[in-house]
């Protein structure tokens, strides 16, 4: 890609100009994706040399090129596309142990929130990920070799998945955050009527409970109780985002950077572990998730009103 950057810089570039897309959004991508290529490979070398050093146990490295990493990708975001990172409330999520239960809306939910509880608030997440993420090649190397769990969300065996899950609750220290997206997948409208639909079957009060849902899709909480089981001690911290709704396919990306892809918020809203009930958990995260997605469309009303402020 850095060799034949002007062929596809200038090609990219006309396909969008004769497309009257003046703010170039194939160029930016590709752009973005010839930044992330180098990263990799950056992310990659270091690995390497650490496993070769004999530091490829070393928990404390790792975390350093997770944090550097992440700082390289979301520079890479603003350069490139234009997006911007703005962390509200950071020091909600001190002090750690704290477990994270956090909205899941696009390819870059994991990015940032390890930008934000690593690098802003100088902790060491692990993550709860879908086994796709693998096919990038440091989060395969360089996740395997900190605390996160690969979820095998197609497996037959549910009890070994949700072991997994709880392993990441054990043993918490003063630094550590376990990170896991309740709802399982990037929400749309279309996910969400069909969960929703799925669950009038099985549970018609608690679909109808949820049923007024806008933004989010309904938590499933078998891996969010295997965390609190695991981790009685930590608090709870509810993670919201605005900013990459939309951005969960190829096609999505281009029509945001079509229209400008503004500033992306992530808030927090910690919960003491004694308010955290030990009967009626699901229903508590049901209403934890209500109350998130009252936020993001709050947020995402004054981000419109933001715009029309400086729009012409």
């Amino acid at each position: 890609m850095l060799g034949a950057w002007p062929l596809w810089a200038v090609g990219s570039a006309l396909f969008d100009a004769v497309r009257r897309k003046w703010r170039l959004p194939t160029l930016r991508l590709l752009a973005f994706a010839l930044a992330w290529a180098w990263i990799e490979l950056a992310g990659l070398v270091a690995a390497s040399v650490f496993f070769l050093s004999g530091q490829g146990k070393n928990l404390r490295v790792h975390f350093a090129l997770q944090r550097s990493w992440t700082r390289a990708l979301m520079s890479a975001l603003r350069a490139t596309v234009g997006i911007r990172i703005e962390v509200e409330n950071p020091g909600v999520l001190l002090p750690a142990p704290i477990l994270v239960f956090s909205r899941h809306a696009s390819l870059a939910d994991s990015l940032v929130s390890a930008y934000a509880m690593g690098n802003v608030a100088g902790l060491q997440p692990r993550y709860v990920l879908k086994r796709e993420l693998m096919a990038d090649p440091c989060l395969d190397i360089v996740g395997h070799r900190l605390p996160n769990y690969f979820l095998d969300r197609g497996s037959n065996n549910q009890s070994e998945e949700l072991r997994g899950i709880a392993a990441l609750g054990h043993d918490l220290g003063p630094n550590d955050v376990a990170v896991i997206f309740p709802e399982g997948t990037r929400a749309n409208p279309k996910k969400r009527a069909k969960v929703l639909e799925s669950m009038a079957e099985r549970s018609p009060e608690r679909a109808a409970r949820l049923a007024v849902i806008e933004h989010l899709l309904p938590p499933k909480p078998a891996g969010a109780l295997a965390l609190l089981e695991a981790a009685p001690q930590a608090d709870v911290v509810i993670a919201g985002h605005t900013g990459f709704d939309g951005l969960d396919t190829f096609g999505g990306m281009l029509k945001r950077l079509e229209s400008g892809a503004g500033v992306a918020r992530m808030w927090f809203v910690r919960i003491p572990r004694a308010e955290v009930p030990t009967d009626g958990v699901i229903e508590w995260l049901d209403e934890q998730w209500l109350a998130l997605d009252r936020a993001v469309a709050d947020h995402l009303g004054q981000g419109l009103n933001d715009e029309r402020k400086v729009g012409p």
